[in-house]
């Protein structure tokens, strides 16, 4: 990534705290000083997108000889990855921030909260080379995945709609990535219409016009004609979820199964051949 202006200038370790309205608060051991320093969030470029977007936060005295800068919840981030760099002067070039202690326990329950439409997430992490991030979601509606059971001819997930709520003709659509091949199946709500549960049969997805097809990406319709609201798991403290929830294959026809969390904690479901 961006590399400081002074190489000989010591790495500057960032504590982050979260709040409950979806605030971020940056504290950087630096003395205030008249140069007018602020934070610098910078999205991540993306394949054929524009200049990537920037948040510039000022940095304010704070106590014990150290500065702040504080991230409203409004407006939003844009989706993607956010990089954090100290910005001492306004022509001064940037220096990327590492992690340090990041206070996130008020997001572990988070999907106990309800949360409006457009969601709108983001959760601070520590890089693995070790500088400060945050990742962002901005959803119309985003349907969060809880418990999934994994049996031996079928998966069961329980999930819960924020920004929307099913209605007459819900159904939850999984489709072949790059394919036109799709599978639907009816949800089970409660009386609210935001708990739901679905069971997809492993055979339908290795099977027909889905012999091929090795990812599949679920959606939920939650009424008839409306857009499809991806299903995923992003409200809690955790900013990267694929390689740290992992779920069992099931054999199934000779191939086998597996829902999973993708780059961006969406869920899919992996259909391969034994090894």
């Amino acid at each position: 990534m961006s590399t400081a202006s002074d190489k000989e200038t010591p790495m500057i370790r960032v504590t982050c705290v979260a709040d409950a309205d979806g605030r971020l608060t940056f504290d950087l051991p630096l003395p205030a000083s008249d140069g007018r320093p602020h934070l610098l969030l910078k999205a991540r470029p993306r394949t054929g997108a524009p200049d990537p977007a920037e948040r510039r936060l000022s940095l304010e005295a704070a106590a014990g000889g150290r500065v702040r800068a504080v991230l409203e919840p409004l407006p939003a981030l844009e989706e993607g990855r956010w990089d954090a760099f100290l910005v001492r002067e306004p022509d001064a070039g940037t220096e990327q921030l590492a992690s340090g202690p990041l206070d996130l326990r008020v997001l572990v329950d988070g999907a106990r909260v309800d949360r409006p439409s457009p969601v709108a997430v983001r959760i601070p992490y520590r890089a693995v080379d070790g500088f400060l991030a945050v990742r962002a979601w901005l959803r119309t509606a985003h349907a969060e995945a809880g418990r999934i059971d994994v049996g031996d001819r079928a998966t069961t997930v329980a999930a819960r709609l924020h920004g929307a709520a099913l209605g007459e003709g819900a159904v939850v659509r999984l489709r072949g990535r790059n394919t036109g091949a799709e599978r639907t199946v009816r949800p089970a709500a409660d009386e609210d219409g935001r708990d739901f549960r679905f069971t997809v049969e492993h055979a339908e997805l290795t099977g027909g016009d889905g012999a091929g097809v090795r990812y599949w990406d679920v959606h939920v319709l939650p009424a008839t004609g409306a857009a499809p609201v991806r299903v995923g798991r992003v409200l809690d403290d955790v900013a990267d979820r694929k390689q740290s929830f992992a779920y069992p294959a099931a054999r199934t026809g000779g191939r086998l199964v597996r829902p999973y969390y993708t780059v961006d904690n969406d869920l899919s479901f992996e259909v391969s051949d034994p090894s």
